[in-house]
């Protein structure tokens, strides 16, 4: 008996299905009562400038945009206290995809600033790489620089403290957590 090949490849799918299936609720199994009634936010870590918390790394990594559209890099422990920089490496690229501009930093009063300025433009693609030790892996946080003002809190959008993206559907800044905030 023959079996055409639409038919194997039929049945084929049919067993790689229900697995897919199954690896997604395996995923995702809490369900969230602990997060009830709060928002996170009594647990977030603020740096000195109430800049972008990238808490990927230890000490965690505080990334602000300064008046003159320069990115300042200042590394706080879990209190939000600022940590002086140490061996740390950090990267960013950032701007227009098809022609990046790479950030030069350098240690100034205990922090990284970079030499050169942020790409004109509002809202970018952004990528921060951070090796908290020469022997360390790097670590990476990717988000949309927005420099535009926020409707609602005196911060610009990529550090806004409002819950504003919330209602949208998305949750804020990070994960997709819908009816709170991290």
């Amino acid at each position: 008996m023959k079996l055409n090949t639409k038919t194997l490849i039929a049945v084929a799918l049919c067993g790689f299905a229900p697995t897919t299936l199954l690896a997604e609720e395996k995923k995702h199994k809490h369900d969230h009562k602990e997060h009830a009634g709060h928002d996170h936010k009594e647990h977030a870590v603020k740096g000195p400038n109430n800049g972008r918390m990238i808490m990927k790394v230890e000490p965690h990594a505080e990334f602000f945009v300064t008046k003159d559209r320069k990115v300042q890099i200042t590394f706080v422990d879990d209190d939000g206290k600022k940590v002086p920089v140490g061996n740390q490496k950090v990267t960013i690229i950032c701007g227009d995809r098809s022609n990046p501009t790479t950030l030069k930093m350098v240690k100034k009063d205990g922090m990284l600033v970079s030499s050169n300025t942020l790409p004109k433009g509002n809202d970018y693609p952004t990528v921060v790489s951070i090796k908290s030790t020469p022997d360390a892996k790097t670590v990476r946080e990717k988000f949309n620089l927005n420099m535009s003002e926020c409707p609602t809190c005196d911060n610009k959008e990529y550090h806004c403290s409002c819950d504003h993206g919330a209602e949208k559907g998305g949750g804020k800044k990070e994960g997709n957590h819908k009816g709170h905030d991290h």
